[in-house]
């Protein structure tokens, strides 16, 4: 069908990459995330243009957080951003005259994977990411399935403590407060509380205070060997597995793929996960087991998730 763009909304920055229907990235264009909504929508614009020059483009995908309507058309609403009802496609579309759709950016994500990373030669995919919270994508029969409303695959915040932490989003015990960055540093902070003796190499990491503790600490801790921190990726784990097992209960997958920032230490966190998963899997011992991976196309997921499904014509259910 030819090149398209993907469009991925960070904090600091927005990223535009043209992409080819291999999933390579043939150039990019990066522009600083500004502070207001309408300025938000200039500089995707403006990062559109810059990455179109030289290129005959045919569509734009946008990876946008928060909730898109199924018609991949308005931003719902956005925890990050000041959108409420935002008809981004439309705004879009008038600054740069190229046709737009807008994706929620964890579906994004878990297209370019299912498409283009771990995820290929599989029909049924759940793809998580694991960052500061928790997202998702479900890929069943090769569709990207979003639920009737389109906001469907919001993992982060299942129930799984009933009365549990207080989430962000104002209700308790979701999974991502025992399953994302966050989490595991709280576990880290808590460890080195009760056992510092246990966290030598990660507290020299810091400030020497169990309070200082970054993820970035507990990540280089855990390669050298630092029992607290060890034990903390394995806390995390624990909980991640865990909530695999309920997903397969529900969708029966072929495959997770495990993305995010969290999924960047391989083995270190993937391992204990299988093992969680399957511990917890109703009849784990005598069904067959999904595979869990690491993904593999890192931070380019979402542009090139973005970026693929601008060109597919209805790939929504």
């Amino acid at each position: 069908m030819g090149l398209t763009i993907g469009v991925d909304i960070g904090g600091t920055k927005i990223a535009a990459g043209v992409v080819d229907e291999e999933g390579n990235i043939l150039s990019t264009h990066k522009v600083p995330t500004p502070g207001t909504p309408e300025e938000i929508v200039d500089a995707i614009a403006s990062a559109v243009e810059g990455a179109r020059t030289g290129h005959d483009i045919v569509g734009v995908g946008i990876g946008a957080a928060g909730y898109v309507n199924r018609q991949r058309s308005t931003v719902y609403f956005a925890p990050n951003i000041d959108w409420r009802n935002e008809p981004l496609k439309e705004k879009v579309e008038a600054r740069t005259g190229l046709p737009v759709v807008v994706e929620n950016d964890a579906n994004a994500a878990a297209w370019g994977e299912y498409k283009f990373g771990a995820g290929a030669g599989h029909r049924n995919v759940i793809c998580i990411t694991l960052g500061t919270g928790l997202g998702g994508g479900v890929i069943i029969g090769n569709k990207l399935r979003r639920g009737h409303f389109g906001v469907a695959a919001e993992f982060g915040h299942i129930r799984m403590v009933p009365d549990g932490l207080l989430c962000g989003c104002g209700s308790q015990g979701c999974w991502e407060q025992y399953a994302s960055g966050r989490a595991l540093v709280r576990y880290a902070k808590q460890r080195a509380n009760a056992t510092p003796e246990n966290a030598e190499t990660l507290l020299s990491l810091g400030d020497g205070t169990p309070e200082g503790i970054e993820g970035k600490h507990v990540s280089m801790a855990a390669r050298q060997g630092d029992r607290v921190a060890v034990d903390s990726y394995r806390e995390l784990a624990r909980w991640v597995g865990a909530g695999l097992a309920d997903l397969a209960s529900l969708f029966d997958p072929s495959a997770f793929i495990v993305g995010g920032g969290l999924s960047d230490e391989g083995e270190l966190v993937l391992g204990p996960i299988r093992k969680s998963y399957k511990r917890w899997l109703v009849g784990g011992n005598w069904r067959p087991v999904a595979d869990v991976l690491g993904a593999q196309l890192g931070n380019k997921a979402g542009l090139v998730g973005a970026a693929d499904l601008a060109r597919e014509p209805d790939p929504v259910m």
